[in-house]
Order: structure tokens, then sequence, then C-alpha cells
């Protein structure tokens, strides 16, 4: 029985279709429900809400009675023309806090920024307070981790590949904490060679070896009262690994150089992308400190761990690029696809560097599988229909389907006297193909994708880009 995530409360069988293939794009599992009976959580874990119009109003009343009551947790979209809009966002409302609202024509890069504002919100931070972005289950895990941690001064240790973000949730668990306040110091501790970490960490002291022509602080003494974040501990050697746990087992520490012993109050946070239990068996890493530092293990996804957050990241760097000047860049179906056949090795750091290459190629424009470079395509730059492959349908090179598409017409062949916008030419051979591929499926779109060879989440995006939704079954 397939388990659904996501409630959709819609009245308006227009807006329906828009809503569903939405949230399927962004990796939801949407139930349509005529109410919210389903709400019980002893038989679903909604993960999100959408409400738009319902007819009947007194059994909207105990839907929404219900849905307040067994899921104050549960983010809730709510279409800005509802009349349910100015209820629902009263001050006093349970839904306030949980609440955005969305226009119509949908667009699921708002979709996924309201969701992503809404679940700042209910980990106790502003809409752009908490900067670990994802709907996936294993990034509300996560932030559910960082929430419940942050209030306390525990060592945490805070594993996974480079590239998914260690730093930030450090930087997270710094920020929900109540040493906010106080500076976060970080440090990389497979950056600096061995010899010079103990100065960095603890400072020197004027002339204790040669060059220290002057005193300095180390980072434990610039942290002090707030957070410091140790990057890379696995890197770090045996004999500083002996001087860092004496650190953490008397909270006290003397600069190179000096007879001064100086108290610290500082929270710990480690990283590795290694795997330090291994690393112990090898002799090469502490047993003692590892269990100093993982009071609080949080390990983090790689990206293909939860590539249904693929286009809430996008949305959240196109974001960033607008603030620095850059025009946005969309991905098309096709190209989202190919994305997803991606192993990721530098995660969510390597999509950051894609997409803003991407906005640079294509500022305000759309990337399609094509347009990637060679690398991610691999071989999914054939999902997308391109014109390439509409210049062989026009040759009549589709394999006969029964009840299938029609030959396009001899004359399309022949190039005008006067010539022809190719692209445009294009675009209207492709709407016809959809139109007809959508009729001779009854309006299904899993049908008519399969029809013309690509991925439904393909058409949908095509369906959006032609305004062909209307031709979409009821």
């Amino acid at each position: 029985m397939q388990k659904f995530d996501f409630l959709v409360i819609e009245s308006d069988q227009a807006r329906v279709s828009s809503v569903l293939s939405a949230l399927q794009f962004l990796g939801y599992r949407p139930l349509h429900g005529a109410g919210c009976d389903e709400t019980d959580e002893s038989t679903h874990a909604w993960r999100a809400v959408y409400i738009g119009s319902v007819d009947d109003t007194a059994e909207a009343e105990r839907q929404f009675a219900l849905l307040g009551a067994a899921a104050a947790h549960v983010p809730v979209l709510l279409a800005s023309d509802s009349p349910w809009v100015e209820r629902l966002g009263a001050t006093a409302s349970p839904f306030a806090a949980r609440m955005a609202t969305l226009a119509f024509p949908l667009r699921y890069e708002k979709m996924a920024e309201a969701l992503r504002n809404i679940q700042a919100r209910l980990l106790g931070g502003q809409p752009s307070g908490l900067r670990f972005v994802g709907n996936s289950a294993p990034m509300i895990r996560v932030n559910a981790l960082i929430r419940q941690v942050a209030p306390f001064d525990s060592s945490v240790l805070v594993l996974g590949e480079s590239g998914t973000g260690k730093e930030m949730v450090a930087r997270a668990i710094h920020e929900h904490s109540p040493r906010r306040d106080r500076p976060f110091v970080a440090i990389n501790c497979g950056a600096i060679p061995a010899e010079l970490l103990e100065s960095e960490l603890f400072g020197h002291e004027k002339g204790s070896f040669t060059g220290a022509i002057s005193a300095r602080k180390g980072r434990f003494e610039m942290a002090e009262g707030g957070t410091l974040f140790l990057d890379e501990i696995g890197d770090m050697s045996l004999p500083m690994q002996v001087k860092l746990l004496r650190v953490l087992q008397e909270r006290a520490y003397e600069r190179i150089g000096g007879n001064k012993t100086q108290r610290c109050d500082v929270r710990i946070i480690a990283a590795t992308h290694r795997n330090l239990e291994q690393s112990i068996a090898n002799g090469q890493f502490r047993e003692d400190l590892f269990y100093r530092l993982s009071v609080f293990p949080l390990e983090l996804p790689s990206l293909r761990e939860r590539l249904e957050d693929l286009p809430t990241l996008i949305a959240e760097f196109n974001q960033r690029l607008a603030r620095r000047g850059l025009g946005a860049v969309r991905f098309s179906g096709g190209a989202m696809q190919t994305l997803r056949a991606h192993a990721w090795p530098g995660n969510v750091r390597e999509l950051s560097n894609l997409v803003e290459r991407m906005a640079i190629l294509f500022p305000h424009g759309e990337v399609r599988g094509s347009d990637l470079p060679e690398k991610y395509r691999g071989l999914h730059a054939g999902d997308e229909v391109h014109g390439a492959a509409l210049l062989a349908l026009m040759e009549d090179e589709l394999p006969p389907v029964e009840g299938g598409l029609q030959p396009v017409s001899e004359s399309l062949r022949m190039l005008p006297e006067n010539g022809l916008d190719l692209k445009d030419h294009l675009a209207d051979i492709e709407v016809g193909l959809i139109r007809q591929a959508l009729d001779a499926t009854d309006g299904v779109v899993a049908h008519a994708a399969r029809l013309l060879h690509m991925q439904r989440t393909t058409l949908v995006e095509k369906l959006r880009k032609y305004g062909l939704q209307n031709s979409l079954a009821a």
C-alpha cells in the first residue's frame, strides 16, 4: 500500500492537478483527500498540508479543528485567494506560525521556499535563521537533531562526506544555542601543518619559538564563551590529540612558551569525513578522544541519499545568486532527471557550483539536459525531446504505437522559401505532438509521457511551460 506524506484539500478541480504535479516534482507523495480524517497520525505522518477552497463549510470546520489538534508541527500551505486566509492567519490561530500562502498560477520554486520558511519558524528561528534547507525525511531528521542539541553544551561530532555542509550544521547549532551572542570560531585541523596546529589552537608567547615576534591568542581563547568548530578532526596528529584531550578533560590550557594556566569555557563541535572507528582500529585516532567528542553524533546524508531536495536546494541557491546580482536559472524536467541520475561526489557544494555556473551561462533562462556539462549528462541527455529528436519525428522515425501519435505532415519537412524561426517552429511541433498524446490517452499524463518516450516529470514541466494544464483529465 502506498504511503502518502502530503495531504491536499482542494475543491477546485482545476487546481488539483497543478498542486499535485508541483508536489510530486518536489519529491512528495501527495494525497488529494476530500477531508482530513486521514490526519490520524496512527495511520499517516503528514509532512505538510495544502488547503485551498473547501465547499462544505461545516465539514471544513471539523477538519481544520482536527488538523490543528493532531499535527501542531505540520506546515500548512494555503491558497492566497482562499476565504480561509484571514481566519487561519489570525494571531490566535494555531495555524499562524506554521502557515504560508501560495498564489496561482503555481510555481514549484515558490512552494519549496514557503515550506522551507515554515520549517525554519517551527525550529524556533526566523525564515532565514536555519540555513540548512531540505524537505526530505533525512533533512527533517537533521534539523530536528539540531534543534534538540542546540540548547545544551554537549560536544557534537558531525559526520558526513565532503560537501554535505558540516560547518553549516555547526553554525546552525551555535546560532540556536544560548551562546549565539558569543564568538563562533572555526579551524580546519587538516589544513594546518602539525607543528603549527598547537600554536593555532592554544596561542603562544613572544619569543617562544623562531618567528614568534609577539604574543598571539589561540582559537580556544578567541572562542571564549562561544563555540569552537574543529573541522576535519580525523586528520589531527596523535600528539595533538593527546593535548586536545587534556583541554577537554580539564578545561584548561597554556600558551606555547607560557606557564600561566588559562581556564576555558568553550563548546566543542568537531567534524570529519573519515570513519573514526576504523581510524581507532588502525591506531590513527585515540579512542578516549573519540568518546569525548561524540557525546552527540550527528550524521549528514549525502546528496544522493536525498535527491528529492534537489528542487529546494536549487531554489535556495538561486536566491543567493540573486542577492549577488546573478540571474536565477531554471532546470527543465529533463535536466532535473539527469541531475537525479548523477552520483554527486561533491554533494551540496558541487550542486551549488553547478547552479552558479549555469546561472552565468544561462541568466534568467532554462537549462535543458543537453546544456549540462558532459560529466552530468551521461546516458540521460536524451531524456528530453530536443530539436534533433523533433526533426527525427518529422521524418516519421517514431516507432508505431497502437492508438498512438499520427505521423507529422509531409509539408513540415519542407523549408519555406522565405525561411522560418526554427525555435518557434519546433515548439509548435512539440505542442502539437503533446496535444495528440494527451488526446490519445484521455489526458492521463503518465500514459501520454510513455507514448512520447519521456519521463512523466519532463512532460509535467512541458505542460506548465506551454500552459497545457487544462488539457489534463479532471
